[in-house]
């Protein structure tokens, strides 16, 4: 049967007791790339985020800043790290719910860290978005008191502020480190 049968289906949430999951359509998944069949992580990924806000699904966020299940996964897994013996106790209860189709080892295309060469987790965090014409003003008169470095990207970074429709004010780390 094709994927379109499954349209508008749910299924168990296979780790947390009373959770149903919607089955929904996604352009990224496609046979080229696995199965055509994935979980959808809307915090942990731009386009599970992109088709989750567009169903206007809820973007929880399971796994803390230290790569470790949160206490909302459930108490076999919190506290687990994710890429590690998370990752067994997972396997452990898809096993025990009768859940478990075939295991087999694979490997992911995690973006990797560039300095200690690790896997990284992309996970969702709290942020303040604004869309006021007073933060675009001031945004674009503060940078006409920098420094720019060619002087010629100083017209470019403006032109980018004034297309720019949200704004994200974030602490999480210093523009122009990788």
């Amino acid at each position: 049967f094709s994927g379109a049968d499954l349209a508008d289906g749910s299924c168990a949430h296979p780790t947390i007791p009373g959770r149903v999951s919607p089955l929904l359509p996604a352009n990224h998944v496609t046979m080229t790339k696995g199965t055509g069949l994935v979980h959808t992580a809307p915090a942990h990924g731009m386009e599970d985020y992109s088709v989750a806000s567009h169903h206007q699904l809820p973007t929880d966020c399971l796994v803390d800043e230290s790569g470790c299940f949160t206490e909302a996964a459930g108490p076999e897994l919190k506290n687990k790290n994710v890429l590690e013996e998370g990752n067994e106790a997972v396997i452990k209860m898809l096993q025990a719910a009768g859940s478990l189709l075939k295991e087999e080892k694979y490997v992911h295309s995690y973006p990797y860290d560039w300095r200690t060469k690790k896997p990284m987790i992309i996970r969702a965090s709290k942020q303040w978005f604004v869309n006021t014409a007073d933060v675009k003003a001031a945004a674009q008169d503060v940078l006409k008191k920098v420094k720019v470095i060619p002087t010629s990207a100083v017209n470019r970074m403006l032109e980018m502020l004034d297309r720019r429709t949200f704004w994200c004010i974030s602490r999480q780390r210093c523009w122009g480190v990788p």
